[in-house]
């Protein structure tokens, strides 16, 4: 299984289908849990996804639209019942921040669990860690939203023949990596002699919104884009007036971002075949077009 995965636990838009439970994804980055958006029935998902409450570290709420937020109160208290012991962080638009509340303490429960709030005010980094940084992009709906990016550090790929050319071997590959240089002989050899530079992989996540600087910000150079796609280019008179994007539109963002997996979800009800969402965005982005649907598992793709 990979280590870096997105799973997909809801896909529908405003109204759930028989097949398309509401929002919510668990991204999974190197043992570290990201859940994004979990709408109502996001806990009972969990349990067919095989998602533990303790694979939770960060919720990611992007605006407090019921479909984004309902289940909020059913992870709590599952986190609550299985006793999660690690600090879980909440990240939320300030403004909504009495939303949270009132989900977070929708119900009487057992409250054990650490539950540390981050609200969000403006654009920026609301999450370090070895894993690199996750920031917050505002967006641009019918109220107060965010889009979440998870960026990883560029690192170094060891070259094997420079290594073998220059002396470099055993444990001084290692101490080479650790220190930035080793003494070979009668010389240092420096790190950037016997590496190259591997760019650290990017994960964009986008919601309701239209078209604005922030999409664009967020998808930029991204190994895997998640957007909504909730309407069809036929609709996108709709999709202006409401302030969402069509499956066109998110085809746009990845071919003009460079993004290398493009994940299509949030989708209305009206339309029952989701292969047209597909077509739509590939006739704009040549890339990996992924339609998703309630439980996948969807690897994020192997570094460049």
């Amino acid at each position: 299984m990979s280590n870096r995965e997105l799973v997909v636990l809801g896909t529908a838009s405003q109204a759930p289908t028989r097949t398309r439970n509401h929002n919510g994804y668990l991204l999974r980055w190197d043992g570290m849990g990201l859940l994004f958006d979990p709408g109502e029935g996001t806990q009972r998902q969990m349990t067919f996804a095989g998602v533990s409450a303790n694979d939770v570290d960060h919720l990611c709420i992007t605006h407090f639209h019921g479909d984004h937020c309902l289940g909020v109160p059913g992870v709590i208290h599952r986190m609550s019942t299985d006793r999660v012991r690690a600090a879980v962080h909440a990240h939320y638009p300030a403004s909504g921040a009495k939303f949270f509340q009132h989900l977070r303490y929708a119900s009487a429960y057992d409250d054990s669990v650490q539950l540390d709030e981050h609200p969000i005010t403006r654009d920026g980094t609301i999450a370090r860690g070895r894993f690199g940084t996750v920031r917050a992009v505002r967006l641009e709906h019918r109220i107060e939203a965010f889009g979440y990016r998870l960026e990883e550090p560029d690192g170094r790929r060891m070259l094997p023949e420079e290594l073998s050319r220059l002396g470099v071997r055993g444990p001084d590959i290692g101490r080479l990596q650790r220190e930035g240089s080793v003494p070979v002989g009668d010389r240092r050899v420096e790190l950037s002699e016997v590496s190259e530079v591997r760019a650290g992989q990017r994960f964009a996540f986008v919601m309701d919104t239209r078209l604005c600087d922030g999409v664009f910000e967020l998808a930029a150079g991204a190994d895997m884009l998640v957007i909504e796609s909730t309407f069809l280019q036929q609709d996108a008179d709709l999709a202006e007036r409401y302030r969402h994007l069509t499956a066109a539109q998110a085809g746009r963002v990845a071919a003009d971002c460079g993004v290398r997996c493009l994940v299509l979800t949030h989708f209305s009800q009206r339309y029952p075949d989701p292969r047209r969402f597909r077509e739509e965005a590939a006739e704009v982005f040549g890339g990996q077009v992924v339609v998703a649907a309630d439980l996948d598992r969807i690897p994020v793709p192997p570094r460049r």
